[in-house]
């Protein structure tokens, strides 16, 4: 029953994994630009670049397409294996099907990392885990330095090495993680990306990356994965390095010229209006949001085109196509002269070859109504997660886990890193079912729980929870926490604001040698208890004020001389002022005297 869904999903998410990553395997460097429509009238761009480098040359820091920068971090920390992601923006499962990669490349919003480091020890791991998290802080000029233990933990269930690791070592490995919920990105970390890549967005697929169209987009993600491959054929092991962009980008507003930013609105004529809505005069309209499957081409939406092939890349085989298409083989798409098309079995899957240093564009029209569309792939499991109760002492979280197969059910491994001030308590871990036909029992479907309690400013929440959802079922999963009261020192300038909580991680169970399946929710805002920080602002107002007429009022009194109403009437004023005329008549004389002493 388990199966059943996810092999379906698998085969067709097997094929497309297959055929990007697997046929650059033994080639040195390698990239692709994969293009999918998404409805109503979204893109969506996955730039993939992958480049290896044997042990031998990685030891002795002989890279060549390798990074020098990163693989120098690597050593320094004894980092085995690496994934880092920044994203932003929401994934809409309901309209865009499943993720890319399986969720495998993606990340929660803002920043999260992970990585197995080989030390001997708990406390040299966190050494080493420090370093690392300084190290790329300043390599990708992000906040990751502020991954500190309250915000690290060590999963047990979630996550799995994808490299191969020696069986040696493999006792040694410690799985570190932390995220950064609240990290901005921006193309400060673009920048640094770019950089790492042979081709430095100079050539190749990587000249279409540009910092305003990647973060005007509805949903990015940029990854970094870096492992240990050791081939079938006991050859040398190489250590790989994926980077791979991944981008939503709203086809109508990308093509909007970048000399226009402001939207203004259409004219009547250009508007597209609902026809399935009745109208009481032929002057009225209900324009549609957006019109689906809009024409589009490269230079339009990136607004560039591609600045010719990287040099590096292979000129023969499946590794020299560049650019693919998820779209039908009866669409009409027009390319720059040179390229060449190559259509795989199935009907919706085609490549193109670049051709030296020209520029190459891709154009595609609006699509004939015979034309059939993208299939789109369904996802295994939908996931909704939001804030319960009322208050500044108590909360809870809700996270809503429906399965939309109506014959397979789904085991899955549910991962949450809570801050520390999230007091959560276990006894109140409640499952709640919506379907009552199955068989199931709610005590049924936990299998397993892993919990590490937080450590007031030490260390966070971890809490993992191995479950199974049944078939066309819902499953509510929920806890109480209580809210920790922090040092006026420990706000952020935006107190009022809230606090950022990281999204949950859900690891589908595959079978053993399929891609892994990843979903994440997104983050949270948690409202604390917020002092008023307007007050000291008041009090030293408050406090100079009376301090200043403090101040003047025996500052009078010591300097002021009082007399009396009679003894000021004695003063002759005439006197007074005829005295300091003659003063100023006399200093004027001497002065003219002096002069004309000078002159003689």
């Amino acid at each position: 029953m388990i199966n059943l869904a996810l092999s379906s999903f698998l085969l067709s998410f097997f094929v497309i994994f297959h055929i990007t990553t697997t046929s650059s395997a033994s080639a040195d460097y390698h990239e692709r630009l994969l293009l999918r429509p998404l409805p109503p009238s979204s893109l969506l761009a996955s730039f993939n670049f992958r480049s290896n480098a044997s042990s031998s040359s990685f030891e002795q820091q002989n890279f060549r397409y390798f990074p020098r920068s990163l693989g120098q971090i690597l050593q320094h920390a004894d980092t085995r294996e690496l994934h880092l992601r920044f994203s932003l923006g929401r994934w809409d499962a309901e309209s865009w099907g499943a993720r890319p990669w399986g969720g495998a490349r993606e990340g929660g919003t803002g920043v999260e990392l992970w990585a197995w480091v080989e030390a001997g020890s708990d406390e040299e791991a966190d050494a080493r885990w420090l370093t690392l998290t300084n190290a790329l802080s300043g390599l990708f000029c992000a906040s990751l330095n502020f991954i500190d233990s309250t915000r690290t933990i060590r999963p047990v269930m979630s996550f799995q090495p994808s490299g191969n690791h020696p069986n040696s070592t493999i006792p040694n490995l410690h799985l570190l993680h932390g995220t950064l919920p609240r990290e901005p990105v921006c193309t400060e970390n673009l920048t640094p990306f770019l950089k790492l890549l042979p081709c430095k967005g100079k050539a190749g697929i990587s000249s279409l990356l540009d910092g305003h169209k990647l973060f005007d987009a509805s949903w990015q993600s940029m990854s970094i994965d870096v492992r240990p491959v050791c081939p079938e054929d006991g050859s040398e092991c190489v250590l790989e390095i994926d980077l791979t962009v991944d981008m939503v980008l709203d086809i109508e507003r990308s093509k909007r010229h970048r000399d226009n930013p402001i939207p203004r609105p259409r004219p009547v004529e250009e508007l597209i209006c609902d026809g399935s809505k009745p109208y009481a005069a032929d002057d009225l309209c209900y324009p549609l949001d957006s019109e689906f499957d809009q024409p589009w081409s490269l230079s339009e939406v990136f607004g560039r085109p591609i600045k010719g092939s990287c040099p590096l890349t292979e000129n023969d085989g499946e590794d020299s196509e560049a650019v693919c298409m998820n779209v039908s083989h009866e669409r009409e798409v027009y390319t720059s002269s040179g390229a060449i098309e190559h259509k795989y079995p199935g009907g919706f899957f085609r490549c193109y070859k670049l051709i030296g240093d020209s520029e190459f564009d891709l154009v595609v029209p609006k699509s004939q109504p015979d034309v059939p569309s993208t299939p789109l792939d369904h996802p295994l499991l939908f996931a909704e997660r939001s804030l319960t109760g009322h208050g500044q002492e108590r909360g809870g979280v809700q996270t809503l886990l429906r399965n939309p197969s109506p014959n397979s059910a789904v085991e899955f491994v549910y991962l949450e890193s809570l801050p520390w001030f999230m007091k959560t308590y276990l006894h109140t871990l409640r499952v709640k079912l919506s379907n009552n036909s199955t068989p199931l029992g709610e005590e049924s479907l936990i299998k397993e729980i892993y919990y590490r309690p937080a450590l007031d400013r030490r260390r966070g929440t971890q809490l993992e929870v191995r479950m199974l959802v049944p078939a066309a079922s819902t499953v509510t999963l929920s806890y109480d926490f209580e809210k920790a009261v922090l040092r006026y020192t420990e706000y952020p300038p935006d107190a009022n604001r809230g606090f950022d909580v990281a999204p949950a991680i859900i690891r589908i169970t595959t079978p053993l040698g399929s891609p892994p399946l990843y979903i994440r929710t997104t983050s949270l805002l948690l409202a604390l208890p917020t002092p008023d920080f307007s007050m000291p602002y008041n009090v030293i107002i408050l406090t100079s004020t009376v301090m200043a007429l403090a101040f003047g009022s025996i500052f009078n009194l010591l300097v002021r001389r009082f007399v009396g109403a009679e003894e000021a009437v004695k003063w002759d004023l005439g006197a007074l002022k005829g005295k300091v005329i003659g003063l100023i008549g006399r200093v004027r004389r001497r002065r003219k005297v002096d002069t004309e002493a000078k002159v003689k």
